[in-house]
């Protein structure tokens, strides 16, 4: 089935086509997006329960922006009359005026930006789901995350806890110029169980998940986590701690993933270029892996919980090959760092709901696959760890620092897993350094979006990151 648009924002979509003809009486450029997003969340546990409507993308609203001497001005309302488009202009000139007249009195330097081009687009977008967190059967879905839930604590004797959680959220957009009309409609869903072990005053967690461009029927694989999740967190209570120091490493899809996301997810986001806040400005074009190293970032370039029509911003989606063979191409831009930068906006202007800005931001960050086995890595390796879970990680894009928080390492001595396990584990190294010394790659892929992405410590998103197990060399403490 198609997941429908949003009836509410069909029902108001001639008022704020007159809103935008108000606007324009007095404004040269005006957008709107409007957002209607439905969800469903499920959470179980050994002690409590709770289902809610709620995600990280749920909301209701309408952001004006408007050009006007030489800059951009915003105004959101979630109160929109249809019928008085004529009450919200004046609402909306009224706090326009009072912000230029702020920015007077302040002597507020104004960042000088073109126009956007009003490129003349019609667009109807509605994806395929099988199911919508609207009419979800939350007693079922209670039904099976409770059984999940027990099952992980019935394993192991270990296991106190056992945390299962489901999620789905259905999303319509609505975006309007004088010549843009574009809608879109999606759902994607996401589903993680985690486990707490303890033995002998330790604690350990284990963290499995799945996600997608689809409805609620992806929670129907909830079941697979179960046995991996209780696998993961009593193996990691026997687990040692590593020796610090510079090794052969293979890092999981997992893993890749996150250092695609912190190399050269923030460090490529273009409105860090006119901030000159990052270092990859000064690199494009030039060698900043192996020639076995290529990475994509984009809405199309996976499906997955952030492959969407257009962005924020009414660009459409794309694909964009940030390192091709090693060299860094480009970055990726929103619509106004684009006009600032004299270049082309790449679908990744984002926001975190209606009342927020718009930030250059990640969508799917992948590595391209290679051509070993995994097997064949673990093989070339004489000392070393094959790398496994991510928890969090953090970069310095002014200096291209990296620091990944990994669950844990399996232990590879003359080309064999020994079985044994360390954790946990920091990697830590400067980006070009650790991208240059790939050396294999294998022929699958993963890609995971069960997270979210803030810009600093705020503005979160949700994204999707991935790739192939990976050969490498990194320094782990």
């Amino acid at each position: 089935m198609k997941a429908p648009f949003s009836p509410y924002l069909t029902s108001i979509k001639d008022g704020l086509k007159h809103l935008i003809a108000l606007l324009r009486e007095d404004y040269p450029y005006v957008s709107v997006l409007a957002t209607d997003s439905k969800g469903l969340a499920v959470r179980i546990s050994r002690h409590a329960r709770s289902v809610g409507s709620e995600t990280m993308t749920t909301e209701r609203g309408i952001v004006v922006r408007v050009y006007q001497n030489g800059g951009y001005s915003e105004y959101a309302l979630n109160d929109f009359d249809p019928n008085d488009p004529a009450k919200a202009a004046a609402e909306i000139k009224e706090a326009l005026c009072a912000q230029q007249a702020l920015l007077s009195l302040t002597e507020t330097k104004i960042y000088e930006t073109p126009m956007i081009a009003d490129d003349p687009k019609t667009l109807f977008v509605e994806m395929e789901t099988e199911e919508l967190p609207e009419t979800c059967d939350t007693k079922a879905l209670v039904a099976k995350l409770t059984e999940c839930s027990d099952k992980a604590a019935a394993m192991d004797e270990r296991i106190v806890e056992a945390m299962a959680r489901a999620q789905s959220t259905h999303i319509s957009k609505l975006f309007l110029t004088q010549n843009r009309d574009l809608s879109q409609s999606y759902v994607y869903s996401e589903g993680t169980l985690v486990t707490v072990a303890v033995e002998g005053g330790k604690n350990q967690t284990g963290y499995k998940g799945l996600s997608g461009l689809v409805g609620p029927e992806l929670f129907s694989e909830m079941e697979s986590l179960v046995e991996p999740a209780v696998k993961e967190a009593t193996e990691l209570l026997l687990a040692e701690h590593i020796i610090p120091g510079e090794y052969d490493v293979i890092t999981s899809p997992e893993v890749s993933g996150l250092i695609a996301h912190e190399a050269f997810g923030h460090g490529v986001e273009m409105d860090m270029f006119v901030k000159n806040r990052a270092l990859g400005k000064d690199y494009i074009d030039k060698r900043v892996g192996s020639d076995l190293v290529t990475m994509h970032e984009g809405a199309l370039c996976a499906k997955d919980v952030t492959s969407y029509a257009f962005d924020d911003e009414g660009t459409l989606a794309g694909d964009v090959t940030e390192i091709d063979h090693g060299i860094l191409k480009t970055g990726i831009c929103d619509q106004l760092s684009a006009l600032r930068l004299g270049t082309a906006p790449t679908g990744n202007g984002k926001r975190e709901n209606f009342e927020h800005k718009v930030y250059t931001r990640m969508t799917n960050t992948i590595f391209d696959s290679g051509e070993s086995t995994l097997e064949e890595m673990i093989a070339s390796i004489d000392y070393g760890y094959l790398l496994e879970g991510m928890e969090s990680g953090m970069e310095d894009p002014k200096h291209w620092g990296i620091q990944c928080i990994v669950k844990s390492g399996r232990e590879i001595k003359n080309g064999r897993l020994t079985g044994k396990i360390v954790a946990p584990i920091i990697m830590t190294g400067y980006v070009p350094d650790l991208l240059g010394h790939v050396s294999m790659l294998s022929k699958d892929r993963e890609v995971f979006g069960t997270g979210g992405c803030g810009k600093g410590y705020k503005e979160w998103v949700k994204v999707a990151d991935g790739g192939p197990y990976m050969k490498t060399k990194a320094r782990l403490g």
